[in-house]
Protein backbone atom coordinates (compact mmCIF):
# COMPACT_ATOMS: atom_id res chain seq x y z
CA UNK A 1 0.00 0.00 0.00
CA UNK A 2 1.29 3.86 -1.05
CA UNK A 3 0.33 4.96 2.29
CA UNK A 4 -0.50 8.95 2.88
CA UNK A 5 0.32 8.97 -1.23
CA UNK A 6 -1.68 12.22 -2.52
CA UNK A 7 -4.61 11.73 -4.79
CA UNK A 8 -6.98 14.40 -5.93
CA UNK A 9 -10.40 13.83 -7.20
CA UNK A 10 -11.98 16.58 -9.54
CA UNK A 11 -15.72 16.02 -9.50
CA UNK A 12 -17.87 14.75 -6.47
CA UNK A 13 -20.99 13.23 -7.59
CA UNK A 14 -21.96 9.84 -6.80
CA UNK A 15 -19.01 7.88 -8.66
CA UNK A 16 -16.34 10.62 -7.45
CA UNK A 17 -17.51 10.35 -3.66
CA UNK A 18 -16.94 6.65 -4.01
CA UNK A 19 -13.77 6.72 -5.25
CA UNK A 20 -12.66 9.66 -2.71
CA UNK A 21 -14.23 7.59 0.46
CA UNK A 22 -11.96 4.56 -1.45
CA UNK A 23 -8.61 6.25 -1.28
CA UNK A 24 -9.08 7.30 2.37
CA UNK A 25 -10.12 3.90 3.63
CA UNK A 26 -6.44 2.64 1.75
CA UNK A 27 -4.75 6.02 3.69
CA UNK A 28 -4.53 8.27 0.54
CA UNK A 29 -4.25 11.67 1.54
CA UNK A 30 -7.21 12.93 -0.66
CA UNK A 31 -8.11 16.73 -1.84
CA UNK A 32 -11.00 17.16 -3.50
CA UNK A 33 -12.87 20.15 -5.53
CA UNK A 34 -16.30 19.98 -6.79
CA UNK A 35 -17.86 23.07 -8.51
CA UNK A 36 -20.78 23.21 -5.73
CA UNK A 37 -18.17 23.09 -2.67
CA UNK A 38 -20.83 21.66 -0.15
CA UNK A 39 -20.34 18.15 -2.20
CA UNK A 40 -16.75 18.14 -0.43
CA UNK A 41 -18.55 18.55 2.99
CA UNK A 42 -18.69 14.62 3.97
CA UNK A 43 -15.44 13.74 2.29
CA UNK A 44 -13.96 16.17 4.89
CA UNK A 45 -15.28 14.77 7.58
CA UNK A 46 -13.30 11.87 7.03
CA UNK A 47 -10.59 13.39 5.97
CA UNK A 48 -10.11 14.63 2.27
CA UNK A 49 -8.55 18.28 1.83
CA UNK A 50 -11.37 20.68 -0.09
CA UNK A 51 -9.19 22.12 -2.19
CA UNK A 52 -10.18 26.36 -3.09
CA UNK A 53 -9.62 26.57 -6.75
CA UNK A 54 -9.23 23.66 -9.37
CA UNK A 55 -5.45 24.99 -9.81
CA UNK A 56 -4.85 24.47 -6.17
CA UNK A 57 -6.43 20.81 -6.46
CA UNK A 58 -3.60 19.78 -9.37
CA UNK A 59 -0.94 21.41 -6.78
CA UNK A 60 -1.90 19.18 -4.31
CA UNK A 61 -1.29 15.88 -5.97
CA UNK A 62 0.69 14.44 -9.13
CA UNK A 63 -2.33 12.16 -9.71
CA UNK A 64 -5.62 13.76 -10.54
CA UNK A 65 -8.75 11.07 -10.80
CA UNK A 66 -11.36 13.14 -12.83
CA UNK A 67 -15.18 12.00 -12.31
CA UNK A 68 -16.97 14.10 -14.49
CA UNK A 69 -19.42 13.84 -17.16
CA UNK A 70 -17.54 13.66 -20.23
CA UNK A 71 -14.74 14.92 -22.26
CA UNK A 72 -15.70 18.70 -22.52
CA UNK A 73 -16.64 18.59 -18.62
CA UNK A 74 -12.54 17.78 -18.28
CA UNK A 75 -12.00 20.97 -20.72
CA UNK A 76 -14.43 23.16 -19.20
CA UNK A 77 -13.01 22.55 -15.68
CA UNK A 78 -9.31 22.26 -16.85
CA UNK A 79 -8.68 24.55 -19.49
CA UNK A 80 -9.09 27.65 -16.93
CA UNK A 81 -6.60 25.96 -14.76
CA UNK A 82 -4.33 25.09 -17.38
CA UNK A 83 -0.72 26.15 -16.45
CA UNK A 84 -1.25 23.87 -12.84
CA UNK A 85 -1.14 20.89 -15.69
CA UNK A 86 2.68 19.79 -16.52
CA UNK A 87 3.59 17.01 -14.73
CA UNK A 88 0.34 15.33 -13.64
CA UNK A 89 -1.56 12.03 -14.36
CA UNK A 90 -5.06 12.70 -14.99
CA UNK A 91 -6.50 9.51 -14.99
CA UNK A 92 -10.13 10.65 -16.83
CA UNK A 93 -12.92 7.88 -15.51
CA UNK A 94 -15.21 9.48 -17.46
CA UNK A 95 -17.47 8.36 -19.90
CA UNK A 96 -16.76 9.31 -23.85
CA UNK A 97 -16.23 8.20 -27.13
CA UNK A 98 -12.49 6.84 -27.89
CA UNK A 99 -12.52 9.98 -30.62
CA UNK A 100 -12.84 12.14 -27.89
CA UNK A 101 -10.84 11.04 -25.68
CA UNK A 102 -7.41 10.39 -27.60
CA UNK A 103 -8.20 13.93 -28.69
CA UNK A 104 -8.22 15.02 -24.79
CA UNK A 105 -4.64 12.71 -24.25
CA UNK A 106 -3.25 15.06 -27.14
CA UNK A 107 -4.70 18.36 -25.33
CA UNK A 108 -3.29 17.05 -21.60
CA UNK A 109 0.00 16.09 -23.42
CA UNK A 110 0.09 19.43 -25.02
CA UNK A 111 -0.36 21.48 -21.68
CA UNK A 112 2.76 18.67 -20.13
CA UNK A 113 0.21 16.36 -18.61
CA UNK A 114 -0.30 12.86 -19.01
CA UNK A 115 -4.15 11.36 -19.44
CA UNK A 116 -4.69 7.82 -18.41
CA UNK A 117 -8.33 6.93 -19.77
CA UNK A 118 -10.35 4.55 -17.69
CA UNK A 119 -13.73 2.59 -18.16
CA UNK A 120 -15.45 1.97 -14.89
CA UNK A 121 -17.67 -0.91 -15.69
CA UNK A 122 -19.62 -1.00 -12.17
CA UNK A 123 -21.85 1.62 -10.46
CA UNK A 124 -20.61 3.60 -7.27
CA UNK A 125 -21.71 0.59 -5.06
CA UNK A 126 -18.94 -1.37 -6.78
CA UNK A 127 -15.97 1.16 -6.09
CA UNK A 128 -13.19 -0.24 -3.38
CA UNK A 129 -14.40 -3.88 -4.27
CA UNK A 130 -11.68 -5.88 -5.61
CA UNK A 131 -13.83 -8.21 -7.74
CA UNK A 132 -14.80 -4.58 -9.75
CA UNK A 133 -13.06 -3.58 -12.76
CA UNK A 134 -12.29 -0.42 -14.74
CA UNK A 135 -10.53 -0.77 -18.68
CA UNK A 136 -7.96 1.49 -18.59
CA UNK A 137 -5.17 2.40 -21.81
CA UNK A 138 -2.63 5.10 -22.31
CA UNK A 139 1.17 5.04 -21.46
CA UNK A 140 2.29 1.94 -20.02
CA UNK A 141 4.67 3.64 -17.61
CA UNK A 142 2.87 5.46 -16.13
CA UNK A 143 -0.36 3.02 -15.64
CA UNK A 144 2.36 0.65 -13.85
CA UNK A 145 3.51 3.76 -11.55
CA UNK A 146 -0.28 4.53 -10.04
CA UNK A 147 -1.83 1.00 -10.48
CA UNK A 148 -1.30 0.09 -6.38
CA UNK A 149 -3.16 3.47 -6.07
CA UNK A 150 -5.74 2.52 -8.55
CA UNK A 151 -6.15 -0.75 -7.18
CA UNK A 152 -7.91 1.09 -4.21
CA UNK A 153 -11.04 1.83 -6.13
CA UNK A 154 -11.62 -1.75 -8.67
CA UNK A 155 -9.60 -4.41 -10.40
CA UNK A 156 -7.36 -2.77 -12.72
CA UNK A 157 -7.90 -4.14 -16.90
CA UNK A 158 -4.88 -2.48 -18.83
CA UNK A 159 -5.71 -2.49 -22.78
CA UNK A 160 -2.81 -0.77 -24.63
CA UNK A 161 -1.38 2.42 -25.12
CA UNK A 162 -4.21 3.78 -26.92
CA UNK A 163 -5.47 6.30 -25.02
CA UNK A 164 -9.03 5.67 -26.77
CA UNK A 165 -9.05 1.51 -26.11
CA UNK A 166 -10.51 2.15 -22.14
CA UNK A 167 -13.56 4.27 -24.03
CA UNK A 168 -13.59 1.68 -26.51
CA UNK A 169 -14.21 -1.42 -24.24
CA UNK A 170 -16.36 0.69 -21.85
CA UNK A 171 -18.70 1.57 -24.97
CA UNK A 172 -18.43 -2.41 -26.08
CA UNK A 173 -20.21 -2.93 -22.92
CA UNK A 174 -23.03 -0.15 -22.73
CA UNK A 175 -24.07 -1.18 -26.20
CA UNK A 176 -24.55 -4.24 -24.95
CA UNK A 177 -25.97 -3.16 -21.39
CA UNK A 178 -28.50 -0.64 -22.16
CA UNK A 179 -30.04 -2.60 -25.01
CA UNK A 180 -30.59 -5.70 -22.74
CA UNK A 181 -31.95 -4.23 -20.25
CA UNK A 182 -34.14 -2.10 -22.26
CA UNK A 183 -35.59 -5.52 -23.51
CA UNK A 184 -36.20 -6.82 -19.92
CA UNK A 185 -38.08 -3.05 -19.91
CA UNK A 186 -40.33 -4.13 -23.08
CA UNK A 187 -41.31 -7.71 -21.47
CA UNK A 188 -42.22 -5.82 -18.46
CA UNK A 189 -44.44 -3.44 -20.10
CA UNK A 190 -46.15 -5.92 -22.12
CA UNK A 191 -46.31 -8.42 -18.96
CA UNK A 192 -47.97 -5.53 -17.46
CA UNK A 193 -50.52 -5.00 -19.91
CA UNK A 194 -51.50 -8.64 -19.71
CA UNK A 195 -51.75 -8.33 -15.70
CA UNK A 196 -48.52 -9.57 -14.76
CA UNK A 197 -45.81 -7.70 -12.74
CA UNK A 198 -42.09 -7.79 -13.42
CA UNK A 199 -41.55 -10.21 -10.54
CA UNK A 200 -43.94 -12.94 -12.14
CA UNK A 201 -42.09 -12.69 -15.27
CA UNK A 202 -38.64 -12.29 -13.51
CA UNK A 203 -37.64 -16.10 -12.99
CA UNK A 204 -38.42 -16.46 -17.11
CA UNK A 205 -36.60 -13.25 -17.81
CA UNK A 206 -33.32 -14.47 -15.78
CA UNK A 207 -33.64 -18.04 -17.30
CA UNK A 208 -33.54 -16.28 -20.81
CA UNK A 209 -30.58 -13.94 -20.30
CA UNK A 210 -28.72 -16.82 -18.50
CA UNK A 211 -28.91 -18.83 -21.96
CA UNK A 212 -27.18 -15.60 -23.96
CA UNK A 213 -23.46 -16.82 -23.05
CA UNK A 214 -23.74 -19.78 -25.08
CA UNK A 215 -25.25 -18.48 -28.17
CA UNK A 216 -22.58 -15.70 -28.05
CA UNK A 217 -20.06 -18.11 -27.86
CA UNK A 218 -21.23 -19.87 -30.73
CA UNK A 219 -22.39 -17.14 -32.91
CA UNK A 220 -18.82 -15.32 -32.24
CA UNK A 221 -16.62 -17.81 -33.78
CA UNK A 222 -18.53 -18.16 -37.02
CA UNK A 223 -19.07 -14.43 -37.45
CA UNK A 224 -15.11 -14.43 -36.98
CA UNK A 225 -14.93 -17.05 -39.87
CA UNK A 226 -17.23 -15.35 -41.89
CA UNK A 227 -19.45 -18.01 -41.62
CA UNK A 228 -23.22 -16.58 -42.03
CA UNK A 229 -24.81 -19.98 -43.54
CA UNK A 230 -28.70 -20.78 -43.31
CA UNK A 231 -27.54 -24.59 -41.62
CA UNK A 232 -28.65 -23.26 -37.88
CA UNK A 233 -31.00 -20.76 -38.13
CA UNK A 234 -32.21 -18.10 -41.24
CA UNK A 235 -32.87 -14.53 -40.97
CA UNK A 236 -36.49 -15.07 -43.31
CA UNK A 237 -37.26 -17.16 -40.30
CA UNK A 238 -35.94 -14.55 -37.81
CA UNK A 239 -38.20 -11.58 -39.45
CA UNK A 240 -41.15 -13.87 -38.80
CA UNK A 241 -40.79 -14.36 -35.31
CA UNK A 242 -39.82 -10.57 -34.33
CA UNK A 243 -42.59 -9.54 -36.63
CA UNK A 244 -44.83 -11.32 -34.22
CA UNK A 245 -42.66 -10.03 -31.47
CA UNK A 246 -43.79 -6.55 -33.00
CA UNK A 247 -47.59 -7.44 -33.28
CA UNK A 248 -47.67 -9.13 -29.66
CA UNK A 249 -46.41 -5.72 -28.15
CA UNK A 250 -49.10 -3.66 -30.78
CA UNK A 251 -52.05 -5.52 -30.16
CA UNK A 252 -51.41 -4.83 -25.77
CA UNK A 253 -51.14 -1.30 -26.64
CA UNK A 254 -47.89 -0.78 -25.28
CA UNK A 255 -45.08 1.11 -27.20
CA UNK A 256 -43.44 -0.07 -30.16
CA UNK A 257 -40.50 1.32 -30.60
CA UNK A 258 -37.71 -1.21 -29.76
CA UNK A 259 -39.32 -4.09 -31.59
CA UNK A 260 -40.07 -2.22 -34.41
CA UNK A 261 -36.29 -1.08 -34.59
CA UNK A 262 -35.60 -4.70 -34.11
CA UNK A 263 -38.14 -5.84 -36.86
CA UNK A 264 -36.80 -3.18 -38.92
CA UNK A 265 -33.50 -4.48 -38.99
CA UNK A 266 -34.25 -8.01 -39.72
CA UNK A 267 -35.96 -6.84 -42.80
CA UNK A 268 -33.14 -4.72 -44.20
CA UNK A 269 -31.47 -7.81 -43.99
CA UNK A 270 -33.71 -9.91 -46.09
CA UNK A 271 -34.02 -7.37 -48.54
CA UNK A 272 -30.09 -7.10 -48.88
CA UNK A 273 -30.38 -10.81 -49.88
CA UNK A 274 -29.64 -12.73 -46.58
CA UNK A 275 -33.18 -14.17 -46.53
CA UNK A 276 -31.55 -18.26 -46.38
CA UNK A 277 -28.61 -17.12 -44.18
CA UNK A 278 -28.32 -16.81 -40.50
CA UNK A 279 -29.50 -13.91 -38.75
CA UNK A 280 -25.72 -13.67 -38.03
CA UNK A 281 -25.59 -12.23 -41.58
CA UNK A 282 -26.99 -8.92 -39.34
CA UNK A 283 -23.46 -7.87 -38.63
CA UNK A 284 -22.26 -7.36 -42.06
CA UNK A 285 -24.90 -4.55 -42.46
CA UNK A 286 -24.01 -2.93 -39.11
CA UNK A 287 -20.72 -2.99 -39.83
CA UNK A 288 -21.63 -0.08 -42.19
CA UNK A 289 -24.02 3.06 -41.77
CA UNK A 290 -27.24 3.10 -43.49
CA UNK A 291 -28.29 5.44 -46.05
CA UNK A 292 -30.89 7.55 -44.56
CA UNK A 293 -33.51 8.73 -47.09
CA UNK A 294 -32.54 12.01 -48.47
CA UNK A 295 -29.01 12.06 -46.85
CA UNK A 296 -25.66 10.73 -47.83
CA UNK A 297 -24.59 7.59 -45.86
CA UNK A 298 -24.20 7.75 -42.29
CA UNK A 299 -25.87 10.51 -41.85
CA UNK A 300 -27.42 11.81 -38.60
CA UNK A 301 -31.63 12.28 -38.79
CA UNK A 302 -32.38 15.41 -37.56
CA UNK A 303 -33.99 13.46 -34.44
CA UNK A 304 -31.00 11.91 -33.93
CA UNK A 305 -29.45 14.42 -31.74
CA UNK A 306 -26.02 15.59 -30.68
Amino acid sequence: MHSQQPVTVIGLGPMGQAMALALLGHGHKVTVWNRTPSRADALVERGAVRAASVEAALAASELVILSLTDYDAMHTVLEPAAGALPGRVLVNLSSDTPAKTREGARWAAGHGATLLAGGVTVPPSGIGRPESSTFYSGPRAAFDAHRPVLEALTGTDYRGEDPGLAALFYQLGMVMFWTSMLSFWQAVALADAHGLSADDVLPHAVQTMSSMPDFLSFYARRIDAGEHGGDVDRLAMGLASVEHVLHTNADAGVDTALPAAVADLFRRGVHAGHAADSFSSLVELMKRPPAWPGGKPGARRPRDGV
